[in-house]
């Protein structure tokens, strides 16, 4: 029998509800279809001071982010586009896992990473979703094939969770494929390692 897969998704606004939180939520839900375990980090849980190397006390939520992703198989990352970059709240949170440094994997190391980005537009959309695949490569992890990139001007999602457009649907549903698949293969890895 199989571990499990732990899947941390980090991301959305400081508004509920919001289009990239609602992305994330349809990655994360295939993944819990994929038998998953999945852990959403959002919008009110990534407010928290701007991260220094020097602060002997970490805020709580810092703590939860940097725990949570420490237990993780994967991670999903998903930020707005703000003039054509990551949003400072995800930033942020994605600054916090400094603190996994001396971490046995640190950082991301050994994790697939999911990146979504949303802007109003697809060039904000895109860049965004650039520069979250550059940052998961700077913190070792493992972007997956597929980035998705959604223009909330096109693409809407109703009140049940699922997207109108079945082409971002698809490709949020093969990331997670995707994800579960890397820590699948992963730890059918160290397990032989060790046998």
């Amino acid at each position: 029998m199989q571990p499990g897969i732990k899947i941390v998704g980090i991301g959305g606004s400081s508004g509920p509800g919001s289009t990239v939180e609602r992305a994330l939520q349809v990655c994360l839900n295939a993944a819990k279809d994929l038998r998953a375990d999945v852990r959403l980090i959002n919008g009110a849980e990534l407010t928290m001071p701007l991260y220094t190397a020097r602060t002997e006390v970490i805020h709580q939520h810092a703590t939860t982010l940097i725990r949570e992703v420490a237990d993780s198989d994967a991670v999903v990352v998903a930020s707005p586009a703000y003039h054509g970059t990551v949003s400072g709240l995800v930033k942020n949170a994605l600054d916090h896992l400094e603190e996994l440094r001396e971490d046995s994997r640190p950082y991301l190391s050994g994790r697939a990473v999911g990146c979504i980005a949303v802007g109003q537009g697809w060039q904000g959309a895109v860049s965004t979703l650039s520069t979250l695949r550059d940052i998961t490569h700077a913190l070792r992890g493992w972007p997956t094939p597929i980035g998705v990139a959604v223009s909330s001007r096109t693409t809407m999602f109703g009140h049940d969770g699922q997207c109108d457009d079945t082409h971002v649907q698809d490709q949020l549903t093969l990331m997670a494929q995707q994800m579960v698949e890397f820590a699948r293969m992963r730890q059918a890895h160290l397990i032989s390692a060790t046998a």
